[in-house]
């Protein structure tokens, strides 16, 4: 497999850059701050957890709290992993194989191309950036072949933030349904929409060979655990998935599971403060967005904490994010990092984060720099 682009750029700039408006995730917390939210007996719980093995599949009192955030999944259906790219590989080695064909809608976490791209064939369907990032459900159908046994979708969408309408959902879901097609649905960004009338169903809670995948990263700040999950109602193909983590992680650390379960039963509070912080930012990039409407195409994501916008200018995209990291410590994604080997993905984007505190900061450092350099253009001329 080609290098994950993302974390090979992560790990230059990630802990060097002073303001990461890239982040992907939500604000975090600390340890004592988490703990505030358990209860008494959580808390003495917690604080007398062994530090042996746990069960491959996850705790039990981990997995029932996970149960409580579908419709129709109990704790027998779920597999917890070492975070969400855990989940992915160990899905994807022990679905397909090698005459099997994959469609993956792009943009998107390049470990749902690269990881299938190792096993068999995967033909990627764009997004279109034009229609503000539109799925023509048509093209997914149009890419279907007879050994097609995977589509993989991600919504909302990274690095888009874009939601499809239910109707376009519904026609994926039975798509499948009539060939028997496995839905692979990242849901990490799920409860992190902007209107909740857009809020997708879970795959996993509609179709019977959906497989839902999510993690405590994302709208739940809280990416240290390293605690991600599938669900999956497939109970043969589940202890299939638990069978292959025997040669990854084997097992989750069991302070991140007890802390896991912790953070599920406060999860209305850590939505509520995540998803304020979501707002207070948007309201600020906005702003200053349409103080640069001549650099920056800005159209606020349907959903979750990031999103892929057009840079325009002169420059282009990835010099521009070079310079500014390096002369002002402001971290964006390049589209060079969203390269697919599917198709082709617009070279004039970066992706913004917004689920950080920091971001009325970062904004503020980024407006300075370029009023140091417009000055420094006027000087020349």
């Amino acid at each position: 497999m080609r290098d994950f682009a993302l974390e090979v750029f992560f790990s230059r700039w990630e802990f060097a850059a002073k303001y990461n408006l890239a982040a992907s995730d939500c604000e975090s917390m600390t340890l004592t701050e988490l703990l505030t939210l358990a209860s008494p007996e959580d808390r003495a719980q917690f604080e007398a957890v062994s530090l042996g093995y746990t069960q491959t599949f996850g705790a039990p009192a981990l997995r029932e709290e996970i149960a409580d955030t579908y419709d129709t999944v109990g704790p027998e259906q779920l597999l917890c992993c070492a975070g969400a790219e855990e989940a992915i590989y160990l899905a994807m080695r022990v679905l397909l194989q090698p005459d099997d064909h994959v469609i993956v809608v792009t943009p998107n976490y390049q470990a749902a191309e690269t990881v299938p791209l190792s096993i068999c064939q995967v033909t990627g369907v764009p997004l279109d950036i034009d229609r503000r990032w539109d799925l023509d459900v048509e093209l997914l159908r149009d890419a279907l072949r007879s050994n097609t046994k995977l589509i993989s979708i991600n919504f909302p969408n990274n690095p888009t933030g874009k939601i499809i309408p239910r109707a376009t959902f519904d026609a994926i879901v039975d798509m499948c349904r009539r060939r028997g097609i496995w839905l692979f649905s990242d849901e990490v960004y799920r409860l992190l929409e902007r209107d909740p009338v857009q809020r997708l169903p879970q795959v996993v809670d509609v179709y019977e060979r959906g497989i839902s995948l999510n993690v405590m990263s994302k709208a739940y700040g809280l990416p240290g655990l390293r605690i991600g999950w599938l669900a999956c109602k497939d109970r043969a193909k589940l202890v299939q998935f638990e069978r292959y983590k025997h040669f990854l992680s084997i097992c989750n650390a069991a302070p991140s599971e007890m802390l896991a379960r912790i953070a599920l039963k406060a999860k209305d509070k850590l939505l509520h403060r995540n998803r304020r912080i979501i707002r207070e930012n948007l309201a600020v990039l906005s702003a200053f967005f349409a103080d640069y409407a001549r650099l920056f195409d800005w159209r606020e994501p349907d959903g979750g904490c990031i999103g892929f916008i057009r840079y325009k200018g002169a420059e282009g995209v990835e010099e521009f994010t070079r310079r500014l990291v390096e002369e002002a410590g402001v971290l964006f994604l390049p589209s060079s990092v969203y390269r697919s080997e599917l198709g082709a993905v617009p070279v004039d984007c970066l992706r913004v984060g917004f689920g950080r505190s920091h971001v009325a900061a970062a904004v503020a450092e980024l407006r300075a720099w370029l009023e140091r350099n417009c000055r420094r253009q006027s000087t020349r001329e």
